[in-house]
């Protein structure tokens, strides 16, 4: 039997605190943003994953050595407070993602340290907040993240995201998002960074219960899925090897005996 994959939810837990924010907060993520995306995932994989939480304001940020270690997909909700997230916390998820961790990226967490670091571009875009229809449309139907969701997703109130992003070229791109002003927006991209996997999403604005949509739950629990490790994972980012001599010198072929005894050196 396959082990649960790992997965942690983490949330900034800002504007659940925050005076301004927190009554409309209570009222559309009751549990906060992490816990609906947690929520989600739990109902959606069942004992396929063990999911827990952690949030900016808990010690490391939630995300100390012991939870990173026991972490195989990590999802990231940050917006107003990318600044204070300890670099030393960022520098450790780094190292985990090219060690193999998956990692989720989750709407205005596009400005996010990590997600900045990993992409080495601004990560900016265009947006506007009007409360407008987003329609999110799959262009990679046979990609495992887009497995049973419906074409188009409808999201009936949303912040819009426009392009220019600048990020590097997905690897995959699977979803793109069209607005009322005609913009378009690539919501959903793929990449891999050393051993890990990197899904960024844009749909998921604080101001609209987007997390409790059916069709978003399957999106993320389709990235869990496909960002998992692969089962050899050894969670060590790449590392510099020093090769031995070569074996071949000249054009022609080291003696036998040589190469025995570097095998078995």
């Amino acid at each position: 039997m396959n082990s649960p994959i790992r997965v942690t939810v983490w949330g900034e837990n800002f504007h659940e605190n925050s005076e301004r924010d927190r009554a409309g907060m209570a009222e559309r993520y009751p549990e906060g943003m992490h816990g609906a995306i947690a929520a989600g995932i739990r109902e959606l994989l069942g004992d396929a994953a063990e999911v827990r939480t952690a949030t900016q304001d808990q010690p490391e940020h939630g995300l100390t050595d012991e939870v990173l270690h026991n972490t195989d997909v990590l999802t990231w909700w940050g917006h107003w407070t990318h600044a204070d997230v300890d670099d030393a916390v960022v520098d450790k998820v780094h190292r985990r993602v090219l060690g193999g961790m998956g990692l989720l990226v989750l709407h205005s967490a596009h400005f996010s340290k990590i997600f900045v670091r990993l992409m080495g571009t601004t990560c900016s875009l265009a947006w506007r907040n009007s409360a407008e229809p987003e329609l999110v449309w799959t262009v990679s139907p046979a990609h495992p993240i887009a497995r049973g969701i419906p074409q188009p997703i409808v999201i009936t109130e949303q912040e819009m995201y426009g392009e220019y992003f600048d990020i590097p070229a997905p690897d995959e791109l699977i979803f793109i998002s069209s607005f009322a002003g005609g913009e378009v927006f690539r919501s959903g991209c793929c990449w891999r960074r050393g051993k890990g996997k990197i899904f960024y999403f844009s749909p998921g604005d604080q101001e609209y219960p987007v997390y409790r949509q059916p069709e978003i739950q399957r999106v993320l629990a389709n990235a869990v899925l496909w960002a998992k490790p692969e089962p050899v994972a050894d969670f060590v980012p790449p590392q510099v090897v020093s090769s031995p001599a070569p074996w071949l010198r000249g054009g022609s072929v080291a003696r036998s005996d040589v190469i025995m005894e570097r095998a078995g050196s």
